[in-house]
């Protein structure tokens, strides 16, 4: 099988030169993720697609091929101060729309960015993160005066939230497909040049309706980043790295719930309810900049559609014959299917990735918790907006503080700690590759860092609806937030970060997937908070949500705990013949 292997390795090194055995030895954590389940022989097949991967990587970027392998550096690449080893692409050959005018320069291999780049692009797409989680935080606060100004109902209200919430779990499965064929870079600054437009429209409406619809549209359009955000960070971090980064990442959509209803309460005060989305508008554009000109293509490779049908075909130098009208029928149909399928059928498809258990599973972890915080949201500004608090449009933004404080501090110090954990169990197990490096595997995330945040967050919820429903003084509800927002966190940046390890090919698509199975409950979650408030008051209403999550979340960490080895092997076998 050795002797296979080497001469797979010896036919492409022949054809693009020794190159591409460095390129292999340097390759990604996530492709030794499941070494423990993989035969020998079907490494050797592995190592073969991917040694091919590597080749046409190089003839699709023009390098030239080498001769004799002898070694010789590209003439069309050359060093950078971004980058450990990598070399970076001439200008005129970036991808992603308007590459060339990125300051950071898209490399051949992004895992070879120097860390103070890999921060920056981090701290880049965090930053556009936030735009859609502000798009409904700061919302909040305005409900009321929403309500009054459009005289309509408050569940009606309730909708430019709840549709907007739900438009951020439809748009992604589109946005993550895109990015797969286009580059994350193009999908940013389309998806932000949409968001730009439709928070103008929504600043402009003129009835509840049109604001609903105009608010359902810029939801989409920013949620982009939720779903090829997450991409881009497991693009540029190594397994090892990137439970920190992503923690890091997350601090961009959790600054929504933190300044987002401050800065929408101080605004509707002294401005009114547009204002807020005047600066959405404000904030997309600067967002916009920032992607424009400072972030570069970091998808490793992309896959082309094929070239449309010719209706011409040349026979000889100076005969130029047209094909028959069947032929030309024939080849434009068959063009409109793979279009058809492409664009339609192909971004539905990430649905189906809910039918292996470790997907489903972790993605049920984060929905549920994410429906809770929906509740508890709605919660707090119709809580505390009535007697005995009666607070003003302000102080109900300021409210939201707490929990988003409980989520920078999960965010900041449970990415470490989970990091920490990955590098305990391979450790303890004794897991490493040939060269003696250790090998980190998805479900390792889920050990005791989710049996506490499962417990943590529905017993703060529970804590938080009895205190409000009491009318004891603000500050002992707003603790219990916080600890609900630390035990959420948890739970999200987990979550997120394991999806992208069960499916390292496929890393935005795994976060779609979430982004729209969580938004669904989300969505629901702000649709009947209001109905179920009136009908069961908050005490009832947390204490419900709150065991049901709880039972159900230990239940989900049980079974991954239990059965995801088994699953994951399964699962990776299955992907690889699909």
């Amino acid at each position: 099988m050795a002797a296979d292997a080497e001469k797979a390795t010896a036919r492409v090194e022949a054809a693009v030169g020794p190159g591409v055995r460095q390129d292999r030895a340097g390759s990604s954590t996530d492709d030794r993720l499941a070494v423990d389940s993989i035969s020998g022989e079907e490494k050797a097949r592995q190592s073969d697609s991917e040694l091919d991967d590597a080749a046409e990587e190089r003839l699709e970027n023009g390098t030239p091929a080498l001769e004799s392998g002898v070694k010789r550096a590209p003439q069309n690449r050359r060093a950078s101060s971004f980058a450990k080893t990598a070399t970076v692409v001439p200008r005129s050959e970036r991808r992603g729309l308007f590459g060339r005018f990125s300051i950071i320069p898209e490399i051949d291999r992004p895992y070879d960015y120097t860390r103070k780049t890999k921060w920056a692009i981090t701290a880049i797409v965090a930053l556009a993160a936030a735009a859609s989680p502000m798009g409904s935080g700061i919302f909040y606060p305005v409900l009321p005066e929403l309500s009054r100004d459009f005289g309509a109902t408050e569940t009606l209200v309730n909708l430019t939230v709840a549709l907007y919430m739900l438009s951020m779990s439809i748009f992604p499965l589109w946005w993550s497909s895109f990015s797969e064929t286009l580059g994350r870079r193009t999908i940013y600054i389309v998806s932000f040049t949409l968001f730009i437009i439709f928070s103008i429209l929504s600043a402009v409406s003129a009835n509840i309706s049109m604001l609903i619809v105009m608010r359902m549209l810029s939801g989409g359009a920013s949620a982009s980043v939720q779903a090829v955000g997450a991409g881009t960070i497991a693009d540029i971090w190594e397994t090892s790295e990137r439970g920190r980064a992503m923690g890091i990442f997350y601090l961009g959509p959790l600054t929504g719930p933190l300044f987002a209803p401050m800065i929408g309460g101080a605004l509707a005060q002294k401005y009114g309810w547009r204002s807020t989305m005047w600066f959405l508008v404000i904030y997309g554009a600067v967002t916009f900049l920032g992607i424009f000109f400072g972030l570069p293509e970091t998808l490793a490779k992309r896959r082309l559609p094929p070239p449309r049908p010719s209706t011409a075909s040349n026979t000889g130098p100076d005969d130029l014959r047209r094909v028959s009208t069947a032929r030309s029928l024939k080849d434009n149909t068959k063009y409109a299917g793979f279009l058809l399928k492409r664009f339609i059928t192909e971004p539905l498809q990430v649905i189906l990735y809910l039918r292996y258990p470790p997907v489903l599973i972790s993605v049920y972890s984060a929905s549920i918790a994410f429906g809770a915080l929906f509740v508890l949201n709605i919660s707090i500004q119709a809580t505390f907006s009535i007697a005995p608090y009666s607070f003003s449009t302000i102080v109900l933004g300021l409210l939201y503080l707490a929990p988003s404080l409980g989520y920078v501090t999960a965010s900041t110090l449970g990415g470490r700690w989970v990091d920490h954990i990955m590098v305990r169990e391979a450790q303890k197990a004794g897991r490493r590759d040939a060269d003696g490096n250790l090998v980190y595997l998805p479900e390792d995330r889920m050990r005791e860092n989710m049996w506490l945040a499962a417990t943590l967050y529905p017993a703060a919820m529970i804590w938080y609806g009895w205190t409000a429903q009491n009318g004891l003084h603000w500050i002992i509800p707003c603790i219990a937030n916080f600890f609900f927002g630390c035990g959420s966190m948890l739970v999200f940046g987990a979550v997120t970060t394991m999806l992208t390890e069960f499916m390292p090919r496929r890393s935005s698509s795994g976060v779609a997937v979430n982004n729209f199975v969580r938004n669904i409950f989300s969505c629901v979650g702000a649709i009947v908070a209001q109905p179920l408030l009136d009908a069961m008051g908050n005490g009832w209403l947390c204490t419900m949500v709150g065991l049901f999550a709880w039972v159900t979340g230990n239940a989900a960490v049980y079974m991954l705990k239990k059965r995801a080895p088994a699953w994951r092997i399964q699962m990776d076998k299955a992907m690889r013949d699909a």
